[in-house]
């Protein structure tokens, strides 16, 4: 007996978390990740979006971009990048960045991070910068790798610590709850959905 195998996904995102979390949501949704485009930033994503709506008219996609401050809402974000999408491209904006994604899991994010689970915001995606409180949270770790890896060093003029993106991906791949994250986070509620329509439809 052979197992049945999902469509293959193709997606485009800003950064290397952004792409570790994809991947994750695609293989939740039984679906297989493909090439992952982008991963040089929200302007670059912006300038190849018409393209990347293009290439759904032939395949799934799924486009994924932070909403930040660059809009009042995700809709809003949405209609100005690209007013009529392809039936292929799942395109979706997490509220207000991807890590509000990742609090939503907050037993295992509390867990992985070393930290007592009530220091993990219950509405993440009313943080105004979810990434700034992601490295506070990770700043009153009890695990000095922790804090070394996530938290910038004093004086080095950076906002993250030198492994941040590394923990952060090591924890979608590992322990992440897509769907138990989902029932704190409603865009990522949306993208689920979205991405079990895209896939319904490729099958």
């Amino acid at each position: 007996m052979t197992m049945s195998v999902g469509p293959v996904v193709t997606a485009a995102v800003e950064g290397i978390i952004d792409e570790a979390v994809v991947r994750r949501l695609l293989v939740e949704v039984d679906a297989v990740p493909g090439v992952v485009y982008g991963k040089n930033g929200k302007p670059d994503l912006r300038r190849r979006i018409d393209g990347y709506n293009n290439a759904a008219r032939h395949g799934p996609w799924l486009v994924l971009v932070d909403l930040n401050n660059d809009a009042d809402c995700a809709p809003v974000l949405r209609r100005d990048w690209l007013p009529q999408a392809a039936a292929g491209l799942c395109f979706r904006v997490a509220v207000r960045q991807v890590e509000a994604w990742l609090m939503g899991d907050s037993e295992t994010l509390a867990r992985y991070l070393g930290v007592a689970r009530s220091r993990i915001p219950d509405d993440p995606e009313r943080l105004p910068n979810a990434k700034a409180e992601m490295v506070d949270i990770a700043r009153r770790s009890r695990m000095r790798a922790i804090r070394e890896d996530m938290v910038p060093r004093p004086g080095s003029g950076r906002v993250v610590g030198p492994a941040y993106a590394s923990r952060l991906i090591e924890y979608t791949q590992r322990y992440w709850r897509p769907e138990i994250a989902a029932q704190r986070a409603d865009s990522l509620r949306r993208t689920i959905d979205c991405l079990r329509r895209l896939v319904g439809a490729a099958r």
